[in-house]
């Protein structure tokens, strides 16, 4: 794995040929006036029987022969329409592009150094497992893929469980992910379903990120029952991590969903990361438990029917990144960071004029949250987990406003915990409280009755400067790290292979100048990020030829920083140093010309950038 914090790389154990493979590649697709007849069963084409073409091969077939779908590279990822031979060959070639056996386990790793790596093809799985039991030091190394490890250990976690971690996911600019499962009494197997996921999840990270609350699900039986349907992947907050081998930072936790927890899972995740914390451990467990009873059942009498389409996910609650919800005695504080005006002002398009419902984030300042637990009868009920006995903090999921007080009522506003908070408006207090939003503006309401002022409650809507999101992205340049910077995922429209090799882009990394507008900018424009990507091929480009000599050198993990200013200019380097003049002068001659091919306006402020790339095995 191109990693150039570890020396474990199970370099050529799949690398294949230069030829090309179905599917990597756009078809030269046969013309419609070529192709009278199906290329398959040979049924003649007529008005009602329509011509469908196979986007592996290019060739014309009926409806019937080519009604399956595969996910191809040349479609970034994406699924397309395939013929029933294409799609034949397409999963012997994906069952032989990774190394679990039907039989057996994956090959491990049993040594690497510099100079090379061994690999047991046929590792005993009871003698694997022996020597976890007995506390060895060193995880188990599976082989996924030329570019995927797993790493396997027992760990204790108020329970045993095996630990099973992704090596290769930040070479696509994602998280690697955690698996904490449960063990079973006397359970004397790996969990190989779990080696099979990393494996899909690789594939479908070329197309889709993997984010806190994201829901993967499995396509079939898992780990030994159909009622597992997925993995909801969280980041760990106030969890103790203590113990536990973890990766390289950014990782996410996957945790097992039941089948009957899917919508929930889909539409509201929050509620059921909390829902699991109140079952097992506040503010949720980084474990799973297989063969548990379901935490929710049918969708029944809740609010979230009226917000969320629970049969077709056509619409969702919206919610704003980073937005929180305190609710204390006698005041309840909605914060929302200067960051998500975007995401709010969709979100005030998107809901109607009457009610004005938005989701939250989990409140880590808080030590108590509200849940939702579903009763045996299906009704809904309204609870709180915390972590003291005595919370001076209740942090909510959602809140809603509503434009349905009458102003005849006698009460300045209504508010109420029904599953989050519920605040009752006037019409009139609705428009401002809309109006102040859009405008970037505090606003208080003062819930109570009229005459009674000593009892009245304040709800305070607050723009508060979140401080930038963690970024756990390590500078190949110069070993900085990049915490405070902001990131934008750009995906990759094509790959660039020379000699065994594959050089990839993983992400682009701002430096935001000071000043900088939180909401967007010249960053966001799409003539920028046509540069940037024109920026990441050539330096693609003009490395092709180095590839296989980088990565046996050790520089798998390249950093790009370019500056757009009056001396603009770029550094390259990896493993915290420059690179090498013969890899310095061949992006000079290329990357020159792009960079000031940008124009730039008067009074517009310096952006620097940083693009991170890999070299992987083909």
């Amino acid at each position: 794995v191109p990693d150039n914090e570890s020396q474990m790389s199970p370099v050529g154990v799949l690398s294949k040929d230069g030829s090309t493979v179905l599917g990597d590649v756009a078809p030269v697709w046969v013309p419609d006036a070529e192709a009278q007849v199906c290329m398959k069963c040979g049924v003649k084409f007529t008005f009602t029987k329509r011509r469908h073409h196979c986007r592996a091969c290019g060739k014309v077939f009926c409806a019937l022969c080519s009604n399956l779908k595969f996910r191809l590279t040349h479609l970034d990822g994406k699924e397309g329409r395939v013929c029933i031979s294409c799609h034949s060959t397409l999963i012997k070639v994906s069952n032989s592009a990774n190394l679990i056996p039907l039989d057996g386990l994956p090959p491990i790793l049993t040594s690497t150094g510099v100079k090379g790596y061994t690999v047991d093809e046929k590792p005993s799985e009871m003698l694997l497992i022996q020597e976890l039991e007995s506390g060895r030091s060193k995880p188990v190394v599976f082989v996924l893929n030329a570019n995927l490890l797993a790493m396997v250990n027992l760990v204790n976690v108020n329970r045993k469980c095996w630990c099973v971690t992704t090596k290769g996911m930040h070479a696509l600019g994602q998280v690697e992910v955690v698996v904490l499962l449960q063990c079973l009494p006397d359970e004397k197997s790996f969990p190989k379903d779990i080696f099979s996921h990393f494996i899909q999840l690789y594939r479908d990270c070329l197309a889709r990120v993997v984010k806190h609350l994201s829901l993967f699900l499995f396509g079939s039986r898992f780990l030994g029952n159909r009622e597992h349907a997925g993995f909801l992947y969280v980041r760990s907050t106030l969890q103790s991590l203590q113990g536990l081998p973890l990766p390289n930072q950014p990782y996410l936790f996957g945790l097992l969903v039941h089948r009957a927890e899917v919508a929930w899972a889909k539409a509201f995740p929050l509620r059921l990361m909390l829902r699991l914390g109140a079952e097992y451990r506040y503010p949720c467990p980084l474990y799973s438990v297989r063969f548990r009873k379901p935490l929710f059942g049918e969708i029944g009498h809740t609010i979230m029917r009226l917000l969320v389409d629970f049969r077709n996910y056509r619409y969702s609650l919206p919610t704003v990144p980073g937005l929180t919800v305190d609710l204390e005695a006698q005041r309840t504080l909605i914060k929302i960071p200067t960051t998500g005006c975007n995401e709010l002002t969709k979100a005030l398009n998107k809901c109607n004029e009457h009610v004005l419902a938005i989701g939250a984030s989990f409140n880590e300042s808080a030590d108590s949250h509200l849940i939702c637990v579903q009763t045996e009868d299906g009704q809904y009920q309204t609870q709180a987990i915390s972590i003291h006995n005595q919370p001076r903090k209740t942090g909510s999921c959602f809140f809603i406003f509503s434009s349905a007080l009458k102003a005849s009522a006698g009460y300045l506003a209504k508010s109420s915990i029904v599953e989050g908070l519920m605040v009752q408006v006037t019409v009139e207090t609705m428009a401002e409280i809309r109006r102040s939003l859009r405008e970037m503006k505090d606003y208080t309401v003062t819930c109570g009755r009229l005459d009674q002022s000593e009892s009245q409650e304040l709800v305070c809507l607050q723009w508060v400067e979140e401080k930038c999101a963690v970024n756990k992205v390590i500078s190949p340049i110069d070993g900085k790290s990049m915490e405070s910077v902001r990131s934008k995922k750009m995906f990759q429209k094509s790959e660039y292979k020379e000699n065994g090799k594959i050089i990839r882009w993983t992400e682009q990394v701002f430096f935001l100048p000071r000043g900088h507008n939180p909401k967007g900018g010249a960053t966001d424009t799409a003539e920028h990020n046509r540069l940037t990507e024109r920026i990441a091929r050539a330096f693609c480009l003009a490395l092709c030829p180095h590839l296989k000599l980088l990565k046996e050198d050790g520089m798998a993990k390249l950093g790009l920083r370019v500056t757009f200013d009056s001396q603009e200019g770029f550094v390259a380097g990896s493993n915290g140093q420059p690179l090498p003049a013969q890899y310095l002068n061949a992006l000079d001659s290329v990357l020159i010309p792009v960079i000031h091919s940008r124009g730039r306006t008067r009074g517009e402020e310096p952006i620097v950038m940083e693009l991170i790339f890999y070299i992987l095995e083909n």
